[in-house]
């Protein structure tokens, strides 16, 4: 027994942990109700009257060692800062500012949601396009003058591959592969070949939606608009419609609201006007529902396009379009309220 216990000892002074899962595994071994050293101590009666002093002593040595070097691994591990990998130490230790979202995207989820209310899902596509989605299907003829309306960036020399003018594209899109009843609202952006100013840039985003099912009509389409125009600038707000020429709607007109900086008194913002225009509508032609392989005599619908931009202008009195592109923290934290 004596020989087992000197083994012992020298296992304790020789005791190492790498964790403290492996130091508890050690105090179990050693020191639990039923580890070593308390199985050494139920034989110690079975020990001779002579030997008891002498292995007496070892033992009360064995367990006060090992107890004294258990404590010593346990502050060591106490001692030592758990350093997390997934902790940027490099990083400022000053509260950081929480960003907020871009106003575009403030108001594109507001359109959305808006439209969501009247049952309009979304649907999204290429901004990379070919002349059909983008001109043919939708009524534009090769030499309608209406093409001029847009000036295109085409890709490389092919007349064919182009960047959308619009997402009407999308429109077509859901038209070729599904048949109504189709409600859908395209979010996205699109491109134009326009010199950048405070007014115009060569891409912008623009939001359009479209409801094609039988016996749709244009008090259906009024409806909506004006539905959209409350819940977005206010429940005075007031619209009208003003006739105009889409080659894709027909019939086609420009809807304007009330200003909502004057109430429709006139300001220099409306041109002293009282109203100002925000988006352009229509009953969508015949023609187009019969290029996408749909019954014009059986299924009517109407179709509606806004500039995202143009509405946050509106909301905000943004006069400046640069700004929404030139990420000017500045200007993106005077959102950080409507995030």
């Amino acid at each position: 027994m004596l020989n087992k216990i000197k083994a012992l000892l020298q296992e304790v002074e020789e005791m190492k942990a790498a964790n403290a899962e492996e130091l508890e595994a050690l105090r179990i071994k050693y020191l639990s109700k039923k580890g070593e050293i308390s199985a050494l101590m139920n034989d110690f009666r079975h020990v001779a009257a002579d030997q008891k002093r002498e292995v007496g002593k070892y033992l009360n040595e064995l367990k006060e060692k090992t107890q004294n070097r258990i404590n010593e691994l346990k502050e060591e591990f106490s001692n030592i800062q758990t350093v997390n990998d997934d902790i940027d130490l490099t990083r400022t230790a000053y509260p950081v500012p929480l960003g907020t979202r871009h106003p575009l995207s403030i108001v594109k989820k507001e359109i959305c949601d808006i439209f969501g209310r009247l049952g309009f899902s979304i649907a999204e596509g290429p901004e990379i396009e070919d002349d059909w989605h983008v001109f043919s299907a939708l009524n534009f003829a090769d030499d309608h003058p209406a093409r001029d309306m847009q000036d295109t960036f085409f890709i490389g020399h092919n007349p064919e591959i182009l960047l959308r003018t619009h997402t009407s594209s999308v429109q077509v899109r859901v038209m070729e592969k599904q048949q109504p009843p189709i409600r859908i609202i395209c979010p996205g952006r699109v491109y134009r070949h326009e010199a950048i100013s405070y007014r115009a840039h060569c891409f912008f985003h623009q939001v359009e939606a479209l409801y094609i099912d039988k016996d749709v009509s244009f008090a259906d389409l009024k409806q909506a608009l004006l539905f959209f125009a409350k819940e977005m600038f206010g429940p005075e707000t007031k619209i009208r419609l003003r006739p105009s020429y889409f080659p894709f709607t027909e019939p086609s007109t420009e809807m304007d609201i009330s200003c909502n900086l004057c109430g429709g008194k006139g300001c220099p913002f409306c041109k002293h006007t009282g109203w100002v225009e925000i988006l352009g509508c229509g009953m969508v032609h015949p023609n187009v529902l019969d290029n996408c392989d749909i019954d014009s005599k059986v299924y009517s619908g109407y179709a509606l396009g806004m500039g995202i931009e143009r509405i946050t202008n509106l909301k905000y009195q943004v006069k400046d379009l640069r700004l929404f592109s030139e990420n000017d923290v500045r200007f993106l934290r005077q959102f950080e309220s409507a995030n």
